[in-house]
């Protein structure tokens, strides 16, 4: 007898866990339309890294019921991404290792969902597994990418280039001989003014 095939698109969870067959790809990251609005508009397609994934399922026998359908998830890839430091790109690892525990109907999904560390989802016969790859790889991608040190210098603030001339100038130079109006000056003369 062939053995069942089984689709990350579209997976029957409850006899993929019942197989104990493992299941793993890597797919082309333009297959993920999330992740891509991720990418530095200047990173090439061509040379990005695939999503790797692989999933396990498993039956857990529990007391006074049938038993709980369980898969233990993993998936990585590597993103593009601007830097918000230096703006230019950077590449981000992202990784995850899941376990997901599925439940019959939403109802109970919501009551385990509150206390139990793992995610709680709904048994399907056609769940996109790579949706769910995609969704966890989005969940550990860094809100403020950066690089560790960033490899062009960084400007902090649009007048930065003029810091120089706040200095003040050193003795005996020409800089030193017309002093620098105090901050304040222009509120004295108005209190001045209106007494």
């Amino acid at each position: 007898m062939k053995a069942r095939e089984f689709h990350p698109r579209r997976l029957d969870v409850r006899h993929f866990a019942e197989s104990g067959e493992p299941l793993a790809g890597s797919d082309a990251i333009d297959g993920f339309e999330r992740l891509l609005q991720l990418r530095h508009t200047e990173a090439a397609l061509d040379t990005a890294s695939p999503v790797v994934w692989a999933v396990q399922g498993e039956l857990r026998p529990q007391r006074g019921g049938p038993p709980q359908v369980w898969l233990h998830l993993t998936g990585s890839t590597a993103v593009s991404q601007q830097c918000q430091r230096c703006l230019e790109g950077v590449e981000v690892p992202l990784a995850f290792d899941r376990w997901f525990l599925f439940v019959e109907n939403e109802r109970q999904a919501a009551e385990l969902d509150a206390d139990a560390e793992e995610d709680v989802l709904v048994l399907s016969r056609q769940f996109d597994l790579l949706e769910l790859v995609e969704d966890e790889l989005l969940l550990v991608a860094p809100i403020v990418p950066r690089h560790g040190v960033c490899p062009v210098p960084v400007q902090l603030s649009v007048g930065e280039e003029d810091l120089g001339a706040a200095v003040p100038a050193a003795p005996g130079t020409e800089q030193e001989a017309t002093p620098s109006p105090h901050p304040f000056a222009a509120l004295a003369a108005l209190r001045k003014d209106s007494c």
